[in-house]
């Protein structure tokens, strides 16, 4: 079999070290920007080398961003009294299209997870500690604390040690609500999501 000229080759091999991306979809993709022009390729490439150039993390939130602090840590329309706790920006990005909460964020990049090694000291969570305990004198203490991570064994590990660490604190400490979603028929919903849902009930 003919391999492919080596820059297409070496097109294809990078493309694949994206997440999700296997060796037919690289190929597909590959192929693709072939039959672009050469200023969408370019603009292409630019964007993707100035991802790391001009992005930083904010050394308030931990959320990634192109000003330092961020945007929303800097925001004085946002109520300072709240922090919602996420595991990654991304998931900062999906609460805020919901354009249903107006506090603060904490990113931890990550959870905890010893089988990778991934523990207490590699995430941001001392940083969230001390942003309850020693608010800056600009802005107000903190009063909750609302847990954002995601409903996975590593999530709720993550969350059940915050939730134990966070007592030392007098915050209110919140869990976001898991059960059925919007359109979603009983029928379909798996036992342990509609046994949250059960326990998660609230008066009609």
């Amino acid at each position: 079999m003919q391999e492919y000229p080596k820059p297409l080759a070496r097109l294809i091999s990078e493309l694949q070290k994206l997440p999700t991306i296997g060796q037919k979809t690289a190929q597909r993709l590959a192929f693709f920007m072939l039959k672009l022009p050469d200023t969408e390729t370019v603009q292409i490439a630019e964007a993707i080398a100035q991802v790391n150039k001009l992005l930083c993390y904010c050394n308030l939130c931990g959320a990634i961003t192109d000003t330092n602090p961020c945007y929303i840590c800097t925001n004085p329309r946002r109520d300072q009294r709240v922090i919602c706790v996420v595991e990654e920006s991304d998931d900062l990005w999906a609460i805020e299209r919901t354009n249903g909460y107006k506090g603060l964020y904490h990113v931890l990049g990550g959870v905890l997870s010893p089988l990778d090694g991934t523990g207490p000291d590699e995430l941001g969570i001392d940083k969230l500690f001390q942003r309850i305990r020693q608010p800056d004198a600009e802005t107000e203490p903190v009063q909750e604390v609302i847990l954002a991570t995601n409903w996975t064994t590593e999530g709720q590990a993550t969350a059940l040690y915050l939730i134990q660490h966070l007592e030392m604190f007098e915050v209110a400490v919140t869990r976001i609500a898991y059960g059925i979603p919007v359109g979603g028929d009983l029928e379909y919903i798996d036992e342990v999501t509609l046994a949250k849902a059960l326990e998660g009930r609230r008066k009609a």
